[in-house]
């Protein structure tokens, strides 16, 4: 409870001030804008959860790495769409640092060597069997 008044706290005092400097106009023309862009987010959720589960599935991120992605990305649209300079300050640190780590894993991904260790793990559901056939006893 001491953390959300904290944080009322930061976000009057922030957002009266930024609202003094910038002007009433253009405060309400950023609220709005920002709600916008975290509504936008949250409607194009769905392909982003699915190239989360796509690449959780082909196992090219950990399910601690989904998780945080995804977590990522549903408060950083939320503290967007919430009005206020702090809160969307936050939204836009977790959507960039969302942005950079999905940018570096799509380039990292296509130059990495596969692990030993991975190899071994997908020999691990491979049963190798042989086939006899018994010509004598078909005659």
């Amino acid at each position: 409870m001491i953390y959300f008044l904290i944080y009322l706290f930061l976000e009057v005092i922030i957002t009266t001030k930024g609202a003094s400097v910038i002007g009433g106009g253009a405060t309400f023309v950023e609220i709005i804008a920002s709600a916008a862009v975290g509504i936008l987010i949250l409607l194009n959720f769905r392909h982003a959860l699915a190239e989360n589960i796509h690449a959780l599935q082909t196992r090219q991120i950990d399910p601690k790495g989904f998780m945080q992605q995804n977590l990522l990305g549903l408060l950083g649209a939320i503290l967007l769409i919430l009005p206020g300079f702090l809160s969307d300050s936050i939204g836009l640190v977790m959507e960039a640092s969302l942005g950079m780590k999905l940018l570096i894993n799509r380039f990292s991904r296509k130059y990495t060597q596969p692990n030993q260790t991975n190899q071994s793990k997908k020999d691990d559901y491979v049963i190798d069997a042989e086939i006899i056939s018994d010509t004598t006893l078909l005659r």
